[in-house]
């Protein structure tokens, strides 16, 4: 666009450009009521400057301002004249001493009151004012990109947040600003779009700081779309003031959780719950087919992604599902495959049946729940788990079982990637593994759960107070989780009681008995390995030791055989315990072991 023939509302801003000129110069003076007009004409014309004045919600007088320094950043010839008027050859740009004089002429013009800190010209983040040195001497910009889109470019602010995508509403109607809560993402983000005013919304992250926030309003000023902003941390101070501030623009804040009041932006609002239902069958059937069975529990927001894994594996819904779950969860979490069969596990008769009838009730959940009707009944239809016991009983191998059994894979959580000592962060990092946990069919088990699920202090200090806000989260998310959880914990008398009432099945790992010892160095042998004078009655008898210590003793021994090429004896079996009495700091006395005593400490 050439700016010489931008329209009316350029010809208001050079006119009283001028009639300032000729104020100072002493000579005849433009009409001025005629320029109003023409830059009242304007503001109906369709043109980008206009469209940008509608969507600030500018009055006649604030959208002249806003002409004149247009004009002053445009027009090159008004560069040398402003210095000029201003006596300064350095200063191109109006000051606010320069704008009070243009307009001083127009009567009733509120001047320079167009720029103060809360018009509707800096709400809209179109202008700043730059403060150094005497009021009168402070300079008022455009923001950059203002000017481009004033001749017509429509690239986004590059100083917005990236917009994630634009949605289109059915209908303009609805509330300035809407917060909406739900599980579900894309249910929550079209419930957004539906219940805010406006047709169209720019979706994005929260802003990190007050730059971008005013950037993201200056790019729906321009555009005149609505926003929608995706929130997962608490909204920031300067968030909500903008959001206070830009009331000419529509919001909607989106999130998980219900969002404190603490947070929100001091104007009406209206709080909607997104519709959490799963997918409906037209969804799912456009994106896997109508002939693959719902064996996933996925939220509407994973269709899309996992629909892209599904295509990529030519069909395999499973593969797809795992490729979504595992590439979130693995930075938190190790993934177990799980080998392990019911005959690995050396538990009591009575133990093995409670492990089974978790089995039982994960297997058979849809038919008591949805078939039977059940699901009235429960809060959740997950299934927690708390294994408690000494180090080395079977609790993970137990899990691992489990998971088997249902042909699942395990998900041991990395306690050191998610707690941090940074307030929030630990929830976040949960959050992120439910999240990710819910798409698939698996089995999360937490280790040294007491790390996570511990007893709520005293609030004493800040920390505390997070600490305790950790656990009420944990508490909620398990409530909400409908898959299966296993908690591992050496002292379960350091777990909240809170967490204890929600657990469906407890079972307390002892350390074995002596016949249990036998076996587990049995089924800790493999039948392909080579053996010779290998006493395993006697190694259970003798060694009062779990079944986490057998194992790595067994194949210690495995180790010491093949460096000699030979058979694995109970020498072997006998060094392989000595090599783990010493890694726990346990003395090595006659008492424990025998005639052997001499081998170790020779």
């Amino acid at each position: 666009m050439d700016v010489g023939d931008a329209g009316d509302w350029f010809d208001y801003g050079r006119g009283m450009l001028d009639a300032l000129a000729a104020a100072r110069a002493g000579e005849p003076v433009p009409d001025l009521d005629g320029l109003r007009d023409r830059l009242v004409a304007s503001l109906t014309e369709g043109s980008s400057f206009a469209i940008v004045a509608a969507n600030a919600g500018l009055t006649v007088d604030e959208a002249g301002v806003l002409a004149v320094l247009a004009v002053a950043e445009l027009d090159p010839a008004q560069h040398h004249r402003l210095a000029e008027l201003q006596g300064d050859r350095s200063r191109h740009r109006l000051t606010l001493g320069t704008l009070v004089e243009t307009f001083r002429a127009v009567p009733g013009h509120p001047g320079a009151l167009c720029v103060s800190s809360r018009s509707a010209l800096r709400n809209a983040a179109l202008v700043d004012v730059l403060a150094d040195g005497p009021w009168s001497d402070h300079v008022v910009t455009l923001h950059p990109g203002l000017p481009w889109a004033l001749i017509g470019d429509t690239a986004p602010d590059p100083g917005a947040p990236r917009i994630i995508r634009t949605a289109i509403a059915d209908s303009p109607d609805g509330v300035s600003l809407t917060v909406v809560s739900g599980d579900d993402r894309v249910r929550r983000i079209d419930a957004a779009v539906a219940a805010t005013a406006g047709t169209s919304f720019l979706v994005v992250a929260a802003p990190t700081d007050g730059s971008e926030w005013a950037a993201l309003v200056r790019e729906a000023t321009i555009t005149g779309m609505g926003v929608v902003v995706e929130v997962d941390d608490p909204l920031p101070a300067v968030g909500a003031e903008w959001i206070e501030r830009a009331t000419h623009v529509s919001w909607s804040l989106v999130a998980r959780r219900d969002l404190a009041l603490a947070e929100l932006p001091r104007r009406p609002w209206r709080s909607v719950v997104a519709n959490d239902l799963p997918p409906t069958e037209s969804e799912w059937e456009a994106t896997f087919g109508p002939d693959v069975p719902r064996t996933h529990p996925l939220r509407a927001d994973q269709l899309e992604p996992v629909g892209r894994a599904f295509a990529a594996t030519e069909g395999d819904l499973d593969a797809a599902v795992r490729r979504l779950v595992s590439g979130r969860l693995e930075q938190l979490a190790r993934r177990i495959r799980p080998h392990r069969t019911w005959d690995d596990l050396v538990l009591s008769g009575e133990r093995t049946s409670v492990l089974r009838t978790v089995v039982d009730r994960y297997q058979h959940a849809e038919q008591v729940y949805d078939r039977w009707g059940f699901s009235a009944s429960v809060s959740s239809r997950g299934i927690v788990c708390l294994f408690s016991g000494p180090s080395g009983t079977g609790k993970t191998l137990a899990a691992e079982v489990i998971a088997g059994e249902l042909g699942l894979d395990l998900f041991k959580i990395d306690l050191s990637s998610v707690v941090s000592k940074y307030i929030g962060e630990t929830e976040k990092n949960l959050e992120e593994i439910f999240d990710a946990a819910s798409a698939g069919n698996l089995v999360l088990f937490f280790d040294e759960a007491d790390a996570l699920f511990g007893k709520r202090s005293e609030v004493k200090d800040s920390r505390d107070r997070y600490a305790n806000i950790e656990v009420s989260y944990l508490l909620q998310r398990l409530e909400s989780y409908e898959g299966l959880v296993v908690m591992a914990t050496n002292f379960e008398k350091n777990v909240d009681e809170a967490f204890l009432r929600r657990i469906h099945t407890r079972i307390e790992f002892a350390l074995p008995q002596s016949a249990e010892r036998t076996r587990i160095w049995r089924n800790n042998i493999p039948d392909e390995a080579p053996t010779s004078d290998l006493d395993v009655e006697w190694l259970g008898a003798q060694f009062e030791i779990p079944g986490g210590l057998i194992r790595n003793a067994a194949i210690h021994a495995a180790f010491l055989a093949a460096s000699r090429d030979s058979d694995i004896t109970t020498d072997d079996a006998v060094l392989g315990v000595a090599s783990e009495f010493r890694k726990l700091g346990r003395l090595i006395r006659p008492a424990d072991f025998g005639r052997y005593y001499d081998l170790v400490v020779g």
